[in-house]
């Protein structure tokens, strides 16, 4: 397969001319079609001097996918912001769009942008309906599942996935949706407000903000107040107007669901109090944090070593190394498993340390003291099991934090 994804662009040159009219027509629906085939959550278009550079993002990382001449660039673009209902004709801004898949088999999300050379395009595959539905399906570690679904039963109070971009915040966010809708069976009320709205969800009246009528994410979130919801799900807290409309919605009867981008559970704590959300809020609004990674895991090819560098500092006796093979298209890596930390915010001395505003060092601490188990933990845990690789952890989580903090 790596090497079906390096020469895609040179397979639709040897089998289409360029100066044909169907040529953009028939490359996008191949692009399309091999993406869903590899399993790429993005695909990247990227105009430069030399032509139109085309990358798949597999497992977390991006794939050389080759390039096309430039003179069909503009050509590609265009056929695809025609499948994403754009505008053709303005190539001078950012526009976003979605493909509409009649078999409903998979959501596709259509941005481009201006740039040197002509419009970048990148294309956001999402989950199909079948894929990551439940929360069953997103191989969470037993104790956070148990304790997720125990919170989700509450009346009132937030729940906040955080991570950076691209470690399934919203994904796991749709599954709690899911998941509440299962349990209640139309028995409460959901409701939600995003930007865009990424999946449909049965069971959720899920609204998109509109910045051109003035109805933003702080905006619609007063207004869903009014519409007797029992939980709000809001699409991601950006901004210290939506944070304490949140926060202000989870101490009224309400169960609050959202993203919110930060480094660690008790790093998001301390971002949001540094947005203004006062500490007595924090502690009597929040039910947990649930911060999570995603880490490409090992195929069944990977070998084992007692080489002491490959551990790259990980406490681990032996680990697995990524061989490759033909199934893993010789990566050495098939799908992706989460590295969850969950932070529950009760009455302890965890809760007192909010209130106190104390640093995230400290909040950190006192967390694991509660019972907490850090992403670092649950990295080296799967590098003991064989899951994952020593590189592929430092790949996702780094080397400028060490595995001595507390």
């Amino acid at each position: 397969m790596a090497s079906a994804i390096h020469d895609l662009a040179a397979r639709c040159l040897a089998e289409w001319r360029a100066d044909d009219p169907e040529f953009a027509t028939r490359v996008v629906d191949r692009l399309l079609a091999a993406a869903q085939e590899f399993g790429a959550s993005d695909v990247h278009l990227q105009p430069s001097a030399a032509g139109l550079e085309l990358r798949m993002r597999i497992d977390g990382v991006l794939q050389p996918a080759g390039a096309l001449p430039g003179k069909v660039a503009a050509h590609v673009v265009a056929r695809l912001k025609v499948l994403a209902e754009l505008l053709t004709y303005r190539t001078d801004l950012p526009q976003e769009g979605r493909i509409r898949d009649p078999a409903g088999e998979v959501e596709m999300r259509v941005s481009t942008f201006p740039t040197l050379y002509g419009e970048r395009g990148v294309i956001r595959f999402f989950a199909g309906p079948r894929r990551f539905q439940h929360l069953d399906d997103l191989g969470l570690p037993d104790d956070v599942l148990q304790s997720l679904r125990r919170l989700l039963g509450e009346t009132s109070g937030a729940i906040l996935a955080t991570g950076p971009a691209g470690s399934g915040k919203t994904t796991t966010v749709y599954a709690c949706l899911r998941e509440l809708v299962g349990i209640r069976e139309g028995a409460r009320s959901l409701v939600s407000l995003e930007d865009p709205i990424e999946v449909p969800v049965p069971g959720v009246a899920q609204s998109q903000v509109n910045a051109k009528v003035g109805l933003d994410l702080a905006t619609g979130l007063r207004f869903l107040m009014r519409q007797d919801p029992e939980v709000i799900m809001v699409g991601e807290i950006r901004d210290p107007a939506t944070a304490e409309a949140a926060f202000q919605a989870s101490l009224t009867g309400h169960l609050l669901l959202s993203t919110f981008h930060a480094g660690s559970a008790a790093e998001a704590v301390s971002r949001l109090s540094d947005m203004g959300i006062e500490p007595y809020l924090l502690r009597s609004g929040l039910l947990a944090i649930v911060s999570q990674r995603l880490v490409r895991r090992l195929c069944l090819c990977a070998r084992l070593s007692d080489d002491r560098e490959a551990r790259l500092g990980l406490p681990v006796d032996r680990v697995s190394l990524p061989v490759g093979c033909g199934e893993c298209s010789g990566t050495g890596y098939q799908g992706r498993l989460p590295l969850v930390e969950m932070l529950t915010a009760q009455r302890t001395e965890l809760g007192r340390a909010i209130l106190s505003r104390c640093d995230t060092v400290a909040l950190e601490r006192l967390a694991i003291r509660s019972g907490m188990v850090t992403r670092w933990q649950r990295a080296c845990h799967a590098v003991g099991q064989g899951l994952t690789s020593p590189a592929e952890v430092r790949r996702v989580l780094g080397f400028s934090e060490g595995l001595d903090r507390p």
